[in-house]
């Protein structure tokens, strides 16, 4: 995607230093500071404080961070031991999004296929780079298949403005390019389709206001921001056409794990006969469960995020505190939607109903080693 008409992703490997680079997404939209990832430690501390933050990103992130691992100071050359530790220490970092492990793994077992340094470097390097393209061509997908729901609205509404309202931020920050979620909507501006976007500020680190902002203005896509809980209120009024969001894991039978607040946005959807769809590229999905509510785990952040709110004061970038000093807060990161309140999923093979059977008829090639409730 372009910022200010230069083309930029949210991670690349720079070609002089073979360094990985990444936009540091806590100070957009205010500062555009790029950030190197010189160590495992380096890759835990962006993924765990949302240097970069976003499913597939992540996952690109879990996917170079084996091959940083590999050429960091203190690797262990060709130690399959130390490898998998590095690996595992990877995984960890955040416990709900599927795609940090997907991309952990699959450049691991590519790596320990090679017994001689160099080549596992190499190997691991051109795993990482095929996952970071694969996902693009995904999120592109995404869009391709998103349109015709978009295309239908707005023939529909005989070219009015077609108004989607998302949560939180999946576009190409959170991804590689397009996005997830954003990638149907970037694809209709490109098509000429006229669509407005009500942003959610996605409250407590506002990825919506911060990000999602940020990015639509850059493309130009008209759009505004609102609080989290005006969507039930607009949606009431007649001011949202369709809702689309992204996720951080989906099981095979079609329960979604998101950005906390989703599941208030489903259930007024619902409530308003509104079409509520979720896209997300196949590395989401966790084939191995069906009840999300059950087996999902919740990621719980730092209570600090809750507490205080970063903005522009004076040309700099500053925290403020909000409740009274002593309050205790709770952040739960996510919350899960049912599958009965997803219109359908949108992906890189296509649209389907939230459901096990329609799932798997777009993945039969995706069969589980286990099943769990």
């Amino acid at each position: 995607m372009k910022v200010d008409g230069k083309d930029m992703r949210p991670i690349w490997v720079d070609a002089a230093s073979e360094m990985v680079q990444v936009i540091d997404q806590r100070f957009l939209p205010h500062k555009l500071i790029i950030k190197s990832l010189n160590s495992v430690d380096d890759t835990i501390h962006a993924i765990k404080e949302m240097v970069v933050r976003g499913a597939p990103l992540i996952g690109a992130a879990g996917a170079l961070g084996v091959y940083i691992s590999l050429v960091q100071e203190n690797n262990k050359g060709a130690d399959n031991d130390y490898l998998i530790s590095e690996c595992r220490r990877l995984k960890d970092a955040r416990p709900t999004a599927m795609n940090l492990f997907w991309g952990v793994d699959r450049v691991l077992s590519v790596a320990l296929t090679h017994e001689n340094y160099g080549a596992r470097v190499k190997a691991a390097l051109d795993e990482a780079f095929k996952i970071v393209e694969e996902e693009a061509v995904n999120c592109q997908k995404i869009g391709e298949y998103g349109l015709p729901i978009i295309e239908e609205i707005s023939k529909r509404k005989k070219g009015e403005p077609v108004n989607i309202l998302t949560h939180c931020n999946a576009g190409w920050l959170a991804c590689i390019e397009y996005g997830t979620a954003m990638a149907p909507m970037y694809t209709a501006v490109d098509n000429h389709i006229d669509i407005h976007v009500w942003v959610d500020e996605t409250r407590p680190l506002n990825q919506g206001s911060r990000l999602t902002a940020w990015e639509l203005g850059k493309h130009g896509v008209r759009h505004t921001v609102i609080t989290d809980n005006a969507g039930g209120h607009i949606m009431q009024h007649g001011m949202v056409d369709i809702v689309i969001v992204g996720t951080d894991r989906t099981t095979r039978a079609g329960d979604v794990a998101n950005k906390i607040g989703t599941y208030l946005k489903a259930l007024a959807a619902k409530d308003n006969n509104i079409p509520f769809y979720v896209a997300l590229p196949s590395s989401t999905f966790d084939w191995d469960i069906t009840d999300g509510i059950a087996n999902i785990p919740i990621e719980e952040r730092d209570p600090d995020e809750i507490r205080y709110i970063q903005g522009l004061c004076n040309g700099k970038v500053e925290k403020v505190l909000v409740p009274p000093e002593t309050s205790n807060a709770a952040n739960h990161a996510f919350d899960v939607t049912p599958a009965r309140l997803v219109t359908g999923f949108i992906t890189e093979r296509g649209v389907c109903r939230a459901t096990e059977s329609d799932i798997m008829s777009l993945f039969p090639d995706k069969k589980s080693g286990k099943k769990t409730g």
